[in-house]
């Protein structure tokens, strides 16, 4: 028997083999011995390690295969850990994180949200915080509605007149309840200086000065004729040209006679006059014996530069001449589309002229007087004003200008 030592696995092991002759006895070809009832011997080493393999790295492949390399797969980026952490054939393993960036719904987001939220306002910070956020967001809603819906629901009523040269910004405007005629004098009963008291008639006022115009005989003509002597008193006081004159004291007249409550004072209609035109004598114009301004007084075109509105043309250029925008008419300067509106034909010719004093002086009367006025009133008259020409230092002009002529005529 030989002896045989082999080192498999780390472990040094005998292997005892039975040594068998070269060839059965008798030389000839005898049964086959059976083999013994002894345990299988163990594979050898080399053979454990090639099975190892074969069960590891797949079939080689075949040689045809080997001649046109294919291009390499590109490999998963990950593979789903099988039970022993091996990858499992055919699946992606999924990243450790994957469950933690998954976006909830958005109904638990607005939960949350919430929750959070009232969580924080119930600290002090967010008691604190909270309310003024809230007041913020109120204030800046109401101002964009106010921004959107009030120029669209309100429009910017369009001035009588449009005068370019008075947009200075104002100084000294009077408090409320005083009028011009008598500056610093609260208007009441029984007042006296206020412009308007008391009404004048069409007959003359019997003793002392006159406090309207005094009525002479009628001319069948310009009827503002009828005051020719008074006007002329006045005129020599307050330096206005007595054609001018004339006309202011007609106009107050007929309102006390038609709009009685409106109480309206020449000496408006006269500053107005003075600040629009200097009476009529504007451009290097010269007013008629009749109270026509010749040449017209046409003012520059309304086209919204050098601080004019822009008004585009209302008449046709049949009143300014002027097709494209609008011009104001006349010693009272009387825009076209208002002209239209509120003319007046206060010297009986049959027309209504914005050129002639006349029918110009009574026509911004009837203006001032609109929604039941009472000049009387230092709201009334600072409205009226405002309304003619919607400019502060404008309607301060005017005031000046009445209560000017209210202390020099003594009225």
């Amino acid at each position: 028997m030989g002896d045989t030592r082999r080192v498999v696995d780390g472990e040094q092991r005998s292997t005892v083999r039975p040594l068998r002759p070269a060839a059965p006895p008798g030389g000839g070809a005898g049964p086959v011995p059976r083999p013994r009832s002894n345990p299988a011997p163990e594979p050898a080493a080399d053979s454990r390690a090639d099975a190892k393999r074969a069960a590891v790295e797949p079939p080689a492949e075949p040689a045809e295969s080997k001649a046109e390399p294919a291009e390499p797969e590109a490999k998963p980026a990950a593979a789903e850990a099988g039970p022993v952490g091996e990858p499992v054939a055919g699946r992606r393993r999924r990243l450790p994180f994957a469950h933690a960036v998954r976006v909830p719904p958005p109904r638990q987001l607005a939960v949350g949200a919430a929750r959070a939220t009232r969580a924080w306002s119930r600290r002090p910070s967010g008691r604190t915080t909270l309310p003024a956020l809230f007041l913020l967001v109120l204030v800046a809603a109401t101002a964009t509605a106010g921004a959107l819906l009030v120029p669209a629901a309100v429009r910017k009523p369009q001035s009588v007149s449009v005068d370019a040269t008075t947009n200075a910004p104002v100084q000294g405007v009077p408090q409320p309840g005083v009028v011009p005629g008598a500056t610093g004098v609260p208007v009441g009963p029984g007042a006296t200086g206020l412009p308007g008291t008391p009404f004048p008639t069409l007959t003359a006022t019997p003793g002392g000065t006159p406090t309207g115009p005094v009525v002479g005989p009628v001319n069948p003509g310009r009827p503002a004729d009828a005051l020719a002597a008074w006007a002329q008193q006045v005129s020599a006081a307050t330096g206005i040209p007595q054609v001018a004159m004339q006309a202011y004291g007609y106009a107050e007249l007929v309102l006390a006679q038609t709009q009685r409550s409106c109480q309206l004072s020449w000496t408006t209609l006269a500053a107005i006059g003075y600040v629009e035109s200097r009476h009529g004598s504007a451009n290097k114009a010269t007013l008629q014996a009749n109270g026509v301004a010749v040449p017209e007084i046409v003012g520059a075109p309304l086209d919204g530069q050098g601080g004019r509105s822009r008004i585009l043309d209302t008449d046709q250029g049949q009143l300014d001449h002027d097709r494209v925008y609008d011009k104001a008419l006349g010693p009272m300067q009387f825009i076209p589309s208002t002209w239209q509106e509120i003319g007046a034909d206060a010297d009986n010719d049959g027309v209504k002229n914005p050129h002639d004093i006349d029918d110009a002086a009574l026509a911004a009367g009837r203006y001032l007087c609109k929604g039941g006025r009472n000049m009387t009133i230092p709201g009334d008259w600072w409205g009226a004003i405002l309304s003619y020409n919607d400019v502060r230092r404008y309607a301060q002009d005017v005031f000046d200008k009445a209560d000017e002529y209210g202390r020099l005529s003594g009225t």
